[in-house]
């Protein structure tokens, strides 16, 4: 008996979506209640949850350790901070642009990009993100172990931490070991988990929101009391050690790094905007994400250069700057801040958008809820990030390098849809692979040449990052700038080649959006399904 309920388990039909009828695709191979456009019912982030997404995302070690890393490198704060505030003032359009589209359309980013990227090479894209997100993932977890185990370490114990960490994990293990839910069970209670995920997360944003930056600005506070701004050593008197065209690269560099650490949430922001009560309400993200983003560097500069003076090393890395204190309640809560820090961020950067992902790769077997429990298997332990960031520091620069692909590709989105289309596009084409948006053989050739012009440049100073002894010479400083360059030639070679060579068949008069089209598309998904298997087979045979 429990041999036969295991080898139902095994069986593909088991794991298997049940079809939702309301879906905009021919059948549920190419989509799920999940990728569809969201409904009017579901459409409840407002403004005040797009301020409280993004100071909560502001907040976390990877920001800053970004604004503080660059003092490390030889530049004052009169220099990083106008880095970080120019890089977030450009990501801010670009986002708000790209944003706007998810606002209107109501649809995730991987069905999205097949207007611009054809169906077929759109999956191009998100294989890339879904890679991205899961090592990014994995690393955000261990990031966030560090943090807890600072948090056990804080208050006496009678026994080591790791004695808490192993039993945490073991509790961990076992709840993943626990079977899954009967197949009928989980398709009962889909709708209230994916109101639980999209609608009730919001709120963890909130709380984040108002429990983080307190501890940050206490931090700033202790900062300014041990270590006065215009005392000797103290912030305000501290100068850059670089000068020349030194300086000027290495201000490049701190520029693209300030584009580059939410360069993935440029171009897939439509997961989240989707969800707006209406496109109006995440306008908010220009002025938000300069704003938010250039205090918390500014925080996490001020406070490493406090460490400097206090401990006589550049502890960028705000945790072991909380390791030397003597005070272990203020150790406690300020780690504590970070692990809630980690873990928004984690959810917010990684583990939704690698979900929404896997969600489009395979949509009858892998919903939002799925796709987010295979990321945490998958990034937070199969891919072992303890030993990626113990032995790995090249391949750490490999994929942080990787973001060259997502300047061209917000490039794409961007002058496809607010260029060329002037926001004409047909919703319910993105979801059939034989739709106006197939262009040849499901590859827009535009962006493909886009990407062909605009990310290979940059290869020689990739691999310079990657591997110092291998110098390429001064083509490798276009690294430097990668985001801006990458963005811009792409967006260029897009718009020419697409006016020149315009695909008519993706032209339309009035834009086709989910709301209008929903009736249409409900009585003629027998009619497409039928002539999407027939050109399939007329592919194969040709």
């Amino acid at each position: 008996m429990a041999r036969s309920s295991f080898a139902a388990y095994l069986k593909p039909s088991t794991w298997a979506l049940e079809p939702e009828p309301s879906t905009f695709a021919p059948n549920s191979r190419w989509s799920n209640k999940d990728m569809d456009p969201v409904p009017i019912r579901s459409r409840t982030w407002s403004t005040v949850n797009y301020v409280a997404y993004w100071i909560s995302d502001a907040t976390n070690a990877a920001v800053w350790e970004l604004a503080s890393s660059m003092l490390a490198t030889g530049l004052s704060w009169r220099q990083a901070l106008p880095a970080i505030a120019v890089g977030h003032c450009i990501i801010s359009v670009v986002m708000v642009l790209n944003g706007t589209i998810g606002a209107r359309l109501h649809v995730a980013f991987p069905v999205l990009n097949r207007s611009s990227f054809g169906f077929w090479f759109s999956y191009f894209s998100v294989i890339s993100r879904v890679l991205l997100s899961l090592f990014w993932f994995g690393i955000q977890t261990y990031t966030g172990s560090e943090c807890v185990y600072q948090v056990l370490y804080s208050p006496p114990l009678k026994k080591d931490p790791m004695t808490y960490l192993v039993a945490d994990a073991e509790s961990y293990l076992a709840l993943a070991c626990t079977p899954p839910e009967p197949f009928a069970r989980e398709v009962k209670h889909h709708n209230v988990r994916d109101y639980v995920l999209f609608h009730r997360i919001r709120w963890l944003f909130m709380a984040k929101a108002i429990i983080v930056p307190v501890a940050w600005l206490a931090m700033l506070i202790w900062a300014f009391v041990k270590v006065p701004v215009n005392s000797s050593g103290g912030l305000f008197n501290q100068h850059s050690t670089l000068s020349g065209s030194d300086m000027s690269w290495a201000w490049l560099s701190a520029l693209n790094s300030a584009l580059g650490i939410y360069s993935t949430l440029a171009v897939n922001i439509p997961d989240f905007t989707r969800y707006a009560k209406n496109e109006r309400a995440q306008y908010v993200q220009l002025a938000i994400i300069p704003v938010a983003f250039t205090l918390c560097g500014f925080i996490g500069m001020a406070v490493t250069s406090a460490g400097i003076v206090l401990y006589g090393q550049t502890l960028w890395d705000p945790l072991k700057l909380i390791n030397q204190w003597d005070n272990r309640a203020a150790a406690f809560f300020a780690s504590f801040a970070f692990v809630l820090a980690t873990l928004g961020t984690n959810i917010a950067a990684n583990s939704l958008s690698a979900a929404n992902d896997m969600t489009v790769l395979f949509p009858r077997y892998i919903n939002i809820r799925r796709g987010q429990m295979l990321c945490a298997l998958l990034g937070g332990w199969a891919l072992c990030p303890w030993e990626i960031l113990a032995s790995a520091e090249g391949f750490l620069s490999f994929i942080n390098g990787y973001t060259v692909f997502l300047g061209p590709f917000a490039g794409i989105m961007v002058t496809d849809y607010w260029l060329l289309h002037k926001g004409r596009v047909d919703v319910p084409s993105m979801y059939r692979p034989h739709g106006r948006y197939r262009y040849m053989y499901g590859f827009n050739w535009r962006a493909v040449l886009a990407i062909l012009c605009s990310v290979p440049p940059l290869f020689p100073g990739w691999i310079n990052s990657i591997n110092t002894d291998i110098n390429p010479g001064r083509v490798a400083r276009l690294f430097n700038f990668a985001w801006i360059y990458g963005f811009t030639v792409a967006s260029t070679v897009y718009f020419v080649t697409s006016s020149l060579f315009p695909a008519r068949e993706t032209y339309i008069p009035e834009a086709i959006l989910p709301d209008d089209a929903e009736d249409a598309s409900q009585t003629s998904d027998a009619e497409d399904d039928k002539k999407s298997i027939q050109a399939e087979v007329k592919e194969i045979l040709a």
